[in-house]
């Protein structure tokens, strides 16, 4: 069964929840969207269907949350679909034809990260598991480049530079080039047919990273990249206009609104208007050329709000 939400019914809901810095000027427009029904933090986020999905993180009732719900631009709405298998925070989330697929995290009542990969399919409203990823992680980034699925980064047996992609046609996993600086809470996206690893952190947001990878799948080689503006960890990657857009993130001074893209034709990184509420622990997903980032923490650790915020690029800058 699936049960809408509209934005005048939502649960925990406050619209006026504070960001902890201020957000910056710069190029593009962002909206209020209806509020998530579940506030949590530390999600996995993938578009699939012309709809977001928000999968598991911190928050919820009870704090150890399955919740998996997905937004509907089309009709400003939240739907509840099938909660994920067991309760994650920290996990990645991608689609692929048809399917969505939630791989690795942290186990919210255990707190050990799982290399656990499943699957689910809108056309039956289920779950199913999947080939589990060689290393067992959270905090990890995931993205797609040509149907396969790269898991990158994350936590272990501490930092991990474990980059691995999975062929969902096969069910079969195979580890690739290790990135060269192992960090976590990284921001990963591809474009261009190369897998971009940006920011993270070294276990502390207090030890948050510039670093800006790039992974060629066509030569299985890692190569370095213009460095992300703002250092900060906790972040959220997606493309949009043609550019690699990193937002939020945490750090020892707060929470970040940054919103600062890559382009890579000119190998430049352009500052774009701040998200009005700085968050971390986020995930961002573009759907017919906005940006949506439903979500988050609006302070460091574990905090969360239902605050859910539309970005539209203007990519003539």
């Amino acid at each position: 069964m699936v049960l809408l939400v509209s934005a005048a019914l939502l649960v925990g809901c406050d619209r006026d929840e504070p960001a902890q810095r201020p957000a910056a000027p710069g190029p593009g427009r962002w909206e209020r969207r209806a509020d998530i029904p579940t506030p949590r933090s530390e999600v996995a986020v993938a578009a699939l269907g012309g709809r977001v999905h928000v999968l598991g993180g911190y928050g919820g009732f009870g704090g150890r949350t399955k919740a998996h719900e997905a937004y509907d631009p089309a009709t400003d709405r939240w739907a509840t679909l099938a909660e994920l298998p067991r309760p994650l925070n920290h996990a990645g989330a991608a689609a692929v034809g048809d399917k969505l697929y939630v791989v690795g995290g942290y186990d919210t009542v255990t707190g050990a990260p799982v290399a656990d990969v499943s699957a689910w399919d809108p056309a039956t409203d289920a779950w199913t598991p999947r080939a589990s990823m060689p290393t067992a992680r959270g905090a990890l980034g995931v993205t797609v480049v040509g149907g396969l699925v790269y898991a990158v980064g994350g936590v272990g047996k501490g930092d991990v530079p474990a980059t691995e992609v999975y062929d969902p046609a096969a069910d079969t996993w195979r580890r690739l080039a290790p990135m060269p600086t192992p960090r976590d809470h990284l921001a990963v996206a591809a474009i261009d047919g190369k897998v971009h690893a940006v920011g993270g952190r070294l276990g502390s947001f207090a030890r948050n990273l510039d670093v800006h990878e790039v992974y060629d799948p066509a030569t299985d080689r890692w190569s370095s990249g213009p460095a992300l503006p703002t250092a900060r960890s906790g972040v959220a990657a997606v493309v949009a206009g043609g550019r690699l857009l990193v937002l939020g993130g945490e750090g020892s001074d707060g929470t970040f609104p940054e919103n600062e893209g890559f382009d890579p034709a000119s190998g430049k990184w352009t500052s774009y208007a701040g998200m009005p509420t700085a968050r971390h622990g986020i995930g961002a997903a573009e759907v017919g050329g906005v940006v949506y980032v439903p979500s988050g923490g609006p302070t460091p650790g574990g905090s969360q709000t239902p605050v859910h915020e539309a970005f539209t690029i203007d990519p003539a800058r």
